[in-house]
């Protein structure tokens, strides 16, 4: 059997495992939300922040000589280590928690004095030499630390996710070069409209991500204005302006990010405005996603029944009955992930409203939703890319074969036809069926110069 140790909050005292770095706030967090979701040592991203925070802060309360040095530098090693991928498994918390973050502040208060304490020669628990929260917490509160690291980690996640997207984007963009002679049928409300290139469909596919990709960028850049040093509500109550000032530089060096100090602290501790902007980009992209999944679908349906415009890659066999059918798995794995990322969304608009006086309370939902939502979107950019479109051929002679069959190349003549003599004619091409453009070289209606023209311009 392990050997424990006896801890004790306010509440009262809990056996703690010997072994682990964690203390009895972790251990009644475990004890509440343990069945809730993925524990904080699966947000690597979250603890680094977490830690680059208690490093900026343990050097400004040296610096202000409200920490000894001695206790300062093991803060600080102890925190590297973190940031190196170490002790991750002694963060067993689920991110999802009540609280308002405050499971997760504590259990990296008591990982970090606990490591603190060995490196200081001393035995866990031993807090009277190294204090979760008289030393590693000093000058704090969870309602400035956790919301600095929450969007420290979103916007680290956030270059990944812009980083994917920018690839797909490019892919999109190579597939309009390659299909930018091919000509086919533009389509507005399931009906044949006017020509168009199957270029200039994949063209579009990617201007619309990178628009996408913009406004996150936009809406990130605002998550590096943060509340550290307002402590429980802003008034910044138990930290000195000195600390505050000292704290934010050392974060800002720490970090290689130019961050500075929310306006209004006190509005900053409860207004979560900007994750709400940032989610509300998420849903944006997972829309456009889901558009274009749509459209590939569509595109590559049948084959022999459908648009078949465009052949996708065969990933995997599609039904345990019909032999030979393959389903355009990919595009329905994107549309599955936008579905999750909108209700995520509203889910932060939700928490958000919630925010009561002066604090918001349901910040770990949101960094639950907002690290799922940027993760799913990153991989599914990925997915998308490497197993769909990279690998999409066109289906040549079927695209001219639906323009030449199509009503499309009407529009073409209304200049010079007019729109009444146009329309009767596409009512006679269906009554005949007759091709339009057949029908045309058949009255005589245009010169042949004048009909390659027109075709040409397609």
């Amino acid at each position: 059997m392990n050997s424990t140790r006896l801890e004790m909050d306010s509440i009262g005292s809990r056996p703690i495992d010997s072994h682990v770095y964690y203390g009895v706030q972790t251990q009644r967090a475990l004890e509440n939300f343990s069945q809730l979701g993925k524990p904080l040592s699966a947000f690597p991203r979250l603890l680094t922040a977490m830690a680059q925070i208690k490093i900026a802060c343990a050097q400004a309360n040296a610096r202000t000589a409200e920490l000894a040095p001695h206790l300062a530098r093991a803060i600080s090693q102890a925190c590297e280590e973190i940031i190196q991928g170490q002790w991750h498994d002694q963060f067993p918390v689920s991110l999802l928690q009540g609280g308002a973050g405050t499971s997760t502040n504590m259990n990296v208060n008591e990982v970090v004095a606990n490591r603190g304490l060995e490196l200081l020669g001393h035995n866990k628990g031993e807090y009277q030499y190294l204090h979760p929260n008289d030393h590693v917490n000093c000058s704090q509160s969870t309602n400035d630390v956790y919301p600095t690291a929450l969007r420290l980690a979103l916007y680290y996640q956030s270059q990944t996710l812009t980083s994917a997207l920018s690839e797909l984007v490019q892919s999109f963009n190579n597939k309009s070069q390659a299909f930018c002679h091919i000509n086919k049928v533009g389509r507005t409300q399931m009906q044949d409209a006017v020509p168009m290139t199957l270029g200039q469909e994949f063209a579009a596919f990617g201007q619309s991500l990178a628009q996408c990709k913009h406004r996150i960028q936009a809406a990130s850049a605002h998550l590096l204005n943060v509340n550290l040093g307002g402590t429980a509500i802003g008034t910044g109550i138990n930290a000195s302006a000195d600390f505050r000032a000292h704290a934010l530089n050392n974060l800002s060096q720490i970090t290689g990010l130019s961050l500075k100090h929310s306006h209004d602290l006190l509005q900053a501790s409860w207004d979560t405005g900007d994750l709400v902007d940032i989610s509300s980009t998420l849903k944006r992209l997972a829309i456009n996603l889901s558009k274009i999944a749509n459209d590939l679908r569509l595109l590559s349906s049948g084959p022999h029944c459908g648009f078949n415009e465009i052949h996708l890659p065969k990933m995997q066999p599609g039904s345990s009955i019909m032999p030979g059918k393959v389903n355009p798995v990919i595009p329905e794995t994107i549309n599955q992930i936008a579905f999750d990322v909108i209700g995520k969304d509203h889910a932060v608009c939700m928490a958000a409203e919630q925010a009561q006086l002066q604090l918001n309370a349901f910040e770990p939902l949101m960094a639950e939703c907002l690290f799922t939502a940027m993760d799913r979107l990153t991989i599914g950019c990925q997915l998308l890319r490497e197993k769909c479109i990279e690998q999409i051929e066109a289906n040549t002679d079927q695209c001219e074969k639906n323009l030449r069959h199509s009503h499309a190349l009407a529009t073409l003549f209304n200049p010079l036809l007019g729109y009444k003599i146009t329309s009767e004619l596409i009512n006679e091409s269906n009554q005949l069926n007759v091709p339009f453009v057949e029908l045309v070289q058949q009255r005589k209606l245009l010169s042949r110069v004048q009909m390659q023209g027109l075709l040409k311009s397609t």
